[in-house]
C-alpha cells in the first residue's frame, strides 16, 4: 500500500493549494486502490471507489491497463463489486477511449456468445480509437463467422459512432467575457513561465489570465447558468504567438464542457472570439477540442463619403464600433443560420466561417482527431465487409483551377496528399489530408503530447513518419526539481514510443539540449517534406513546417498524417545589394517594414511566405523562415538553388551522423534512414531528375513583396510594442525602427545572444567582436550583462576546434557545466559574459528571466510581455530585438550604439551576408510527384 499512502500525502499537499486529488496515471496505485475496494470492511474503501471510478486517467496509461483488467473481471462475473454492476463496468470501459479498454471489450464481445458479449459489442460500436491490431481482430473474427464482429463492422461501415452522437445545437446562448484588449497572446492563457505544470490541468488552470479574471468568469456563470461564456480579444486577434494547447485547455477548463463524468479536468468545446478572429495556428488547436472560434468584426475602419479610410494624426485608420461585446453582454450564436445575434434577435455578423461542414463535425465529435480516426475506421470496416462506405462525413473541398500553375506549398501538398480525387491537381483553399514526414515534440508541451497519445490509445509511432525528435531545449537552462520530475519521464515515454530523444532514458549518451528547431532543420532531408512541430517556431528552411498544438503533434505521431487547407502564399523576392556593414538579421526585420509599406496591411498573416533566398545555406536561411512566426505567417518555404540545397543536405547528413556517433540511434534505424533519404535526394538533384523545389512561372499569389536591399543602410530594431497606448496595435506585428531612432542613448540593461534565430556565424561574430575590441582597447569591459547561449552543442565543438571558444571563455564570468547543471534560475546579473548551456534560455522565460523592469536587447524571437522580463514596481520590462553585433556592442556600452559607433565596431567582422539569386528558380512545368 506504499503507492496509496504516498497518494494520500500528495492529496493533503494539494488540498493546501486548493487543489483536488491529482488524476491517477500509475498502475501500481490503481492496484492498491483495487485491493481496498475488494476489502469490504476497510474504512478507506469508499474513497478508493471514488478514485477508481472518477479519478483514473483513460487511454494507454498503466492505470488504465489495471482498471480495464479489473472491470473485465466484473463484467464476466469473476468478481463482484456491489457499487459497480457489469452494466456500469461496461459504461466505464466506454469512457476509457481505447488501448486496454478496447482490448477488453473485444475479449468480451468476441468470446462466448452471451447477452454480455452482445452488450460489449454495443459499447464497441461507440468507440473510434481502434488501431490495426484491434481492427484485425474484428476482421479475423468476422471471417471466422462471429456474428457480433459482423454486427460491429456493419455499424462502423455506417459510421454510427458518429451519426448517433447528438447534433450541435441550433442555437447557443453565450455571455461575453473580454479577456483583454488588443491581440491576446497565448502566453496570457497559458504563461510560458508556468510550463512545468501544463500536464496537471487543474493546477495549470490557475495561471490563466489572473485570479480576478477567473472569479469574474465564475460570477458570469452563476449569473447566467443557462449560457456559456465566450472569451473575447477586443480590438484584436485571439491566440497569437503559438498554438498552445494548454491555453485552449485552460479556456475549456474555465468555460467549456466536461468531456466525461469519469475523467476529471478534461473539458472540451470552448468558445473564443476576437474582433479580428482567431489566429490560424490557434484556430487549429480550438478545432482539436471541438471548440468554436468566431471573427466578431465588431470594430471597423471609419470611412469618408468616398469610402476611403479616415486616418488619425499618425496616419493610421480610425476604428469605430459596429456593436458592443462588453463583458456581460448576452448574445446568441445561431448555428443553423450561421449568424451572431444580439439578445433581441438582430443579426450582428455572419459567422459562416466558424461553422464549415468540417468544423461542425469536429464540434459534434468533440475533437478533430476523433474524425480522423473515425474516417479510417469506417473505411476499414467497409473494405472488410466488401461494401461501399455510407456517405456520412463532409467531403473535402477540392479546388482545381485550369491553367493556373502551383506555388511551392501547393506542390508540396499535392505530392503528400492522401485520399484526393485521382489525377486532380489542387490549389489553395482545398482541404487536404497529407502525409507528415518529420515530427517534433518539445519538452514543455511534450508531457501533454504524451497524454494525448495515451488518450488516443497510441503505443508506437506511425511507420509513415520518416523521423521524429523529442527535445530538451526548453528546460535546458535549469535542472531544478520540476525538470527532474518531468523530463526523465517524458524522455522514456517518447523513446519507447519511437522518437529520437534529447536525453537517453538509460543514461548512456550525453544529454543533447540543442534547440528543437535546429535539430528538426537538420533531420529534414527533403525540400518536399511536411513537418509538424509542437512549437510556433517550427519553421524549417527545407520543406514546409507548421507549428502545432500537442494534440495535432500526437495525431501526426500516431497516424503519420495531418489535415488542413492548402494555404495561400505571398511571394518574397529581393533586389539590390546588401551593404557591407549590415547583417542578414537586419534584412529579416526590414522585410516586415517594407511589406507594410508596400501592402498597407500585414499580408503575411495566416499565409505561407514563399521566400526566394536560394543562395543562403539552410542554417542562415532559417533566420528568415524562423522569423515568419513573428510576422504571423502560417508557415514559410525557402526556395533554394540546386547547389545550395545539396550543400545544406550534406551538412544535415554530417550532423545526423554525429547524433548516431553519440549513440542516439534507435532500434528502427531512424537516423540511418534519414541519411539514406538525403543521399537519394542529392542524387535526384544532381541527375536533374528532380531539381530543388520551385514554384511554377504561372503560379498565383495573394501578394508579392520585393525587398530592396539598397535602402537597408543601418541596423533595424524590432519592438514588440506591447505597451502601445493603442491596444489594437499590440502584437499585430512588430514595430521596426532604424537604430538611429534611439540616438545612441537608449539604456540597455541586458543583452542576449541565443535562441533558434542564431547560428554558428552569430557565435563567431561575438568572438570576432571581442577580439577586435580587445586589440583596440587592450581589454573589453561590459557595462551590461551579456548572456550567450549557443543553439547546439555541435556549434560549440566547432568553435572550440576553430579557436573561437577560447576568447568567449576568457571573458565569461559564468560557463555552464554539464556535470554540475544549475539547480536554480538566476535572478540577478553582473556586468559579465554568461556562457549558458545550449537551449532556449531567456527566450522561453519558463526558467531564466531578466531582472524585473530591465530593458533587454536580444537576438531571439518576439518576447511576449512578462515572458523574458517582468515589470518592476516603478518600470515596465522591455524587450527589443536586434542583430548579434548590435546586441554585443550594446552590452559593452550599456546602451544602444549610434550608427557611427556600430559601423566602426563591425569593420572587418564577417557578418552574415546575402545576395539575391541572379536568376529566379522557376519551373517551366509543374512537378507534382
Amino acid at each position: 500500500m506504499n503507492a496509496y499512502s504516498d497518494y494520500l500525502s500528495e492529496i493533503k499537499d494539494r488540498a493546501n493549494q486548493g487543489l483536488a486529488p491529482k488524476p491517477i496515471d500509475d498502475g501500481a496505485l490503481v492496484s492498491d486502490i483495487i485491493a481496498l475496494i475488494e476489502d469490504a470492511g476497510n474504512e478507506q474503501r469508499a474513497d478508493a471507489l471514488k478514485f477508481f471510478i472518477y479519478n483514473t486517467l483513460p487511454g494507454t496509461t498503466s492505470a488504465a491497463d489495471v482498471k480495464a483488467a479489473f472491470l473485465k473481471k466484473i463484467v464476466l462475473g469473476e468478481t463482484v463489486v456491489p457499487e459497480i454492476t457489469p452494466a456500469f463496468a461496461l459504461e466505464l470501459l466506454s469512457h476509457m477511449k481505447g488501448g486496454p479498454s478496447v482490448r477488453v471489450l473485444l475479449d468480451i464481445a468476441l468470446g462466448e456468445e452471451s447477452p454480455i458479449a452482445r452488450q460489449a459489442g454495443e459499447v464497441l460500436k461507440t468507440q473510434v480509437f481502434l488501431y490495426d491490431a484491434d481492427m484485425f481482430r474484428l476482421r479475423d473474427a468476422f471471417k471466422a463467422g462471429n456474428p457480433i464482429a459482423e454486427d460491429v463492422l456493419k455499424s462502423y461501415a455506417k459510421a454510427e459512432f458518429f451519426t448517433k452522437l447528438p447534433d450541435v445545437e441550433d442555437e447557443i446562448k453565450v455571455v461575453t467575457f473580454i479577456a483583454a484588449e488588443g491581440d491576446i497572446s497565448t502566453d496570457l492563457l497559458s504563461p510560458g513561465n508556468q510550463a512545468h505544470s501544463r500536464s496537471d490541468r487543474e493546477l495549470h488552470g490557475q495561471c490563466m489570465i489572473s485570479p480576478a479574471a477567473q472569479q469574474e468568469i465564475v460570477a458570469l456563470q452563476k449569473q447566467h447558468p443557462d449560457k456559456r461564456v465566450m472569451m473575447i480579444a477586443e480590438k484584436g486577434t485571439m491566440g497569437v504567438g503559438s498554438s498552445r494547447m494548454s491555453g485552449v485547455n485552460n479556456v475549456a477548463l474555465w468555460t467549456g464542457k466536461q468531456a466525461s463524468p469519469y475523467v476529471p479536468f478534461v473539458n472540451f468545446a470552448p468558445i473564443v472570439a476576437g474582433t479580428n478572429g482567431i489566429s490560424p495556428i490557434f484556430a487549429t488547436t480550438v478545432d482539436v477540442t471541438g471548440g468554436i472560434g468566431i471573427n466578431l468584426k465588431n470594430w471597423v475602419r471609419k470611412t469618408d463619403k468616398d469610402g476611403k479610410p479616415v486616418l488619425d494624426n499618425d496616419g493610421n485608420p480610425i476604428l469605430e464600433q459596429k456593436y458592443s461585446v462588453a463583458t456581460g453582454t448576452v448574445l446568441t450564436i445561431d448555428v443553423k443560420n450561421k449568424q451572431l445575434r444580439d439578445e433581441a434577435g438582430k443579426e450582428l455578423v455572419d459567422i459562416a466561417a466558424a461553422f464549415t461542414p468540417q468544423k461542425l463535425e469536429f464540434m459534434k465529435a468533440g475533437s478533430s482527431y476523433a474524425i480522423v480516426f473515425g474516417k479510417k475506421l469506417q473505411t476499414f470496416a467497409a473494405q472488410t465487409l466488401g461494401v461501399e462506405p455510407v456517405t456520412v462525413f463532409a467531403s473535402n473541398k477540392e479546388i482545381a483551377i485550369e491553367g493556373q500553375g502551383l506555388t511551392a506549398v501547393e506542390k508540396i501538398f499535392n505530392r503528400n496528399a492522401v485520399g484526393v480525387t485521382p489525377g486532380k491537381i489542387l490549389h489553395a483553399g482545398s482541404d487536404v489530408r497529407v502525409k507528415v514526414n518529420i515530427v517534433g515534440s518539445q519538452d514543455t508541451t511534450g508531457l501533454m503530447t504524451a497524454q494525448e497519445l495515451e488518450a488516443m490509445a497510441a503505443t508506437v509511432i506511425s511507420p509513415l513518419v520518416d523521423g521524429a525528435y523529442q527535445s530538451g531545449c526548453h528546460t535546458a537552462s535549469v535542472w531544478d526539481k520540476k525538470a527532474q520530475a518531468n523530463i526523465p519521464k517524458l524522455m522514456k515515454f517518447m523513446n519507447d514510443f519511437g522518437l529520437i530523444t534529447a536525453r537517453d532514458p538509460k543514461g548512456v549518451y550525453h544529454a543533447m539540449t540543442d534547440v528543437i528547431h535546429k535539430v528538426l532543420n537538420d533531420i529534414t532531408v527533403d525540400d518536399w517534406a511536411i513537418i509538424i512541430g509542437g512549437d510556433s517556431h517550427t519553421r524549417m528552411s527545407k520543406g514546409v513546417a507548421f507549428g502545432a498544438d500537442s494534440g495535432t503533434v500526437a495525431l501526426a505521431l500516431a497516424t503519420g498524417e495531418a489535415t488542413m487547407p492548402i494555404p495561400q502564399s505571398v511571394k518574397v523576392t529581393f533586389k539590390g545589394t546588401m551593404q557591407p556593414h549590415m547583417d542578414f538579421r537586419d534584412v529579416v526585420h526590414a522585410t516586415q517594414a517594407q511589406m507594410l509599406k508596400q501592402c498597407g496591411d500585414n499580408v503575411f498573416q495566416g499565409r505561407i511566405i514563399e521566400v526566394h533566398i536560394g543562395t543562403l545555406l539552410a542554417d542562415q536561411a532559417f533566420t528568415f523562415t524562423d522569423w515568419t512566426a513573428e510576422m504571423k505567417a502560417k508557415a514559410s518555404i525557402c526556395i533554394s538553388q540546386d547547389e545550395t540545397l545539396i550543400e545544406s543536405l550534406e551538412i544535415a547528413k554530417s550532423r545526423i551522423q554525429i547524433m548516431i556517433d553519440k549513440g542516439m540511434e534507435n532500434a528502427a534505424g531512424t537516423l540511418k534512414g534519414l541519411i539514406t533519404k538525403a543521399d537519394k535526394r542529392i542524387a535526384e538533384i544532381r541527375s536533374g531528375e528532380k531539381p530543388a523545389l520551385a514554384p511554377d512561372a504561372n503560379a498565383k499569389y495573394f501578394a508579392e513583396v520585393v525587398v530592396d536591399l539598397d535602402v537597408i543602410n543601418e541596423p533595424m530594431i524590432a519592438d514588440p510594442d506591447v505597451n502601445n497606448p493603442d491596444v489594437s496595435k499590440r502584437y499585430t506585428h512588430d514595430t521596426i525602427r532604424p537604430i538611429s531612432y534611439y540616438d545612441g542613448t537608449k539604456k540597455v540593461d541586458l543583452g542576449f545572444v541565443g535562441s533558434c534565430m542564431v547560428h554558428k556565424g552569430d557565435m563567431k561574430i561575438v568572438a570576432q567582436m571581442l577580439k577586435n575590441l580587445e586589440k583596440a582597447r587592450g581589454k573589453v569591459e561590459f557595462k551590461a550583462p551579456l548572456v550567450v547561449a549557443a543553439p547546439t552543442y555541435n556549434i560549440i565543438d566547432e568553435l572550440k576546434a576553430e579557436g573561437d571558444w577560447e576568447i568567449l571563455e576568457r571573458y565569461s564570468g559564468f560557463e555552464f557545466s554539464d556535470l554540475l547543471p544549475k539547480a536554480n534560475a538566476r535572478t540577478e546579473y553582473e556586468n559579465v559574459l554568461y556562457l549558458e548551456r545550449p537551449g532556449c534560455n531567456l527566450c522561453m522565460g519558463n526558467q531564466e528571466k531578466a531582472e524585473k523592469g530591465d530593458t533587454v536587447l536580444a537576438t531571439s524571437t518576439r518576447l511576449f510581455q512578462g515572458r523574458v522580463v517582468e515589470d518592476s514596481s516603478d518600470k515596465k520590462g522591455e524587450s527589443l530585438l536586434a542583430s548579434t553585433p548590435v546586441v554585443v556592442l550594446s552590452a559593452i556600452l550599456g546602451r544602444m550604439p549610434s550608427t557611427e559607433e556600430y559601423m566602426a565596431a563591425v569593420e572587418g567582422i564577417d557578418l552574415t551576408k546575402f545576395a539575391p539569386p541572379k536568376v529566379a528558380p522557376i519551373d517551366a512545368q509543374s512537378v507534382h510527384y
